[in-house]
């Protein structure tokens, strides 16, 4: 069986991939994730899921290389992790009562074809309106200050929420497995 490896460091990319039940190895990729000048959400995402898949194949020349990027855009503009309190309060003010839409960059690279499928899946969050103290209760509860629009929507996050817009809930985490298992299977890897 082809050899698959996660470019990630994500323990909740690794929850979603492992419900395909392939075995697989995580390699976390080291590449600079700052966006180009100019470069809108959709290349950004792309190119990093693409770039990280190609950064692991160095040590893994033959394998299957699955690459994920993901960013959060709210009144047009990129919402990243917050890595604080104070800027997950700001996030999450600013999503009260908005869509917040995610754009998750999906990649798949044969490294020893070298050759890559990727493209960019959309999923959108409509959020509840907000007050200050349930912001407040749910960041003192999950702290998800590495998590890209501040909230955490397979754990107490989904309580935020009005109503989820997509194809795929696995999007909204960070892996687009509906799409993954399309790639798998035009390299040969069947999941069931």
């Amino acid at each position: 069986m082809t050899n698959i490896v996660l470019a990630s460091s994500s323990p909740f990319r690794r929850t979603l991939l492992d419900k395909l039940g392939l075995p697989y190895q995580c390699s976390s990729p080291d590449i600079d994730e700052s966006p180009l000048s100019g470069e809108h959400a959709e290349a950004l995402v792309k190119r990093l899921a693409e770039s990280k898949a190609k950064a692991v194949s160095v040590q893994h020349p033959d394998a299957l290389i699955i690459g994920s990027d993901q960013v959060a855009i709210l009144d047009g503009e990129i919402t990243g992790k917050p890595h604080s309190h104070e800027r997950a309060v700001g996030q999450l003010k600013a999503a009260s009562g908005s869509k917040v839409t995610f754009l998750t960059g999906l990649a798949l690279y044969n490294a020893a074809k070298d050759s890559i499928q990727s493209e960019v899946v959309p999923f959108h969050v409509h959020f509840r309106e907000l007050s200050e103290q349930m912001i407040e209760n749910y960041l003192q509860a999950e702290q998800p200050y590495n998590c890209a629009g501040s909230f955490k929507s397979e754990g107490m996050g989904i309580a935020l929420f009005e109503r989820l817009e997509g194809d795929d809930p696995n999007t909204l985490i960070g892996l687009p497995l509906i799409r993954l298992i399309r790639m798998l299977e035009q390299e040969g890897i069947n999941t069931i």
